[in-house]
């Protein structure tokens, strides 16, 4: 049985419903800016919304991939956590709240209990990673190696 058959097809559709609405709320707001190219004065706040328009397409591929996605909700996830951390926790002790706020608490709250955290672990930690040699390279190297070592005795 392989990992993913763990995974219930409710969770599937959760995910899914999770993928479909980020494509659809997050396309939405940033969509229509990028294609009127209205400019940011702020580069950085052009670089967040090139990444938001970016998330919101790759998106859609979760829609039919949940689980081959997952990465992209870690990444949302993690960075939801790390703004709402260090931006707007700060922001509210000094009675400047921020609209953002809403968005992203609920990402914060609601994404770690939809993504499959068995399923990630055994994914992404416990299985080998991906190969970091094309194996027919390894052999060509061992082969040059003995002809190399081969040479040198003789010589």
């Amino acid at each position: 049985m392989k990992m993913h058959d763990n995974v219930s097809l409710v969770r599937l559709y959760l995910l899914r419903v999770l993928y479909l609405g980020n494509f659809v709320m997050l396309g939405a707001s940033v969509w229509p800016g990028i294609v009127r190219h209205n400019g940011w004065a702020n580069p950085l706040e052009g670089v967040a919304v090139a990444f938001w328009g970016a998330l919101s397409l790759l998106c859609i591929v979760g829609v039919r991939y949940p689980l081959q996605m997952l990465p992209l909700l870690l990444l949302q996830f993690i960075y939801k956590l790390i703004w709402v951390l260090a931006v707007a926790l700060p922001r509210l002790s000094t009675g400047a709240p921020t609209w953002y706020m809403a968005p992203m608490l609920m990402g914060v709250l609601i994404e770690p209990i939809l993504i499959p955290w068995a399923y990630v672990f055994a994914t992404f930690v416990r299985e080998a990673g991906d190969r970091r040699r094309n194996p027919s390279l390894a052999t060509a190297d061992h082969v040059a190696n003995d002809h190399q070592a081969h040479k040198s005795v003789g010589g």
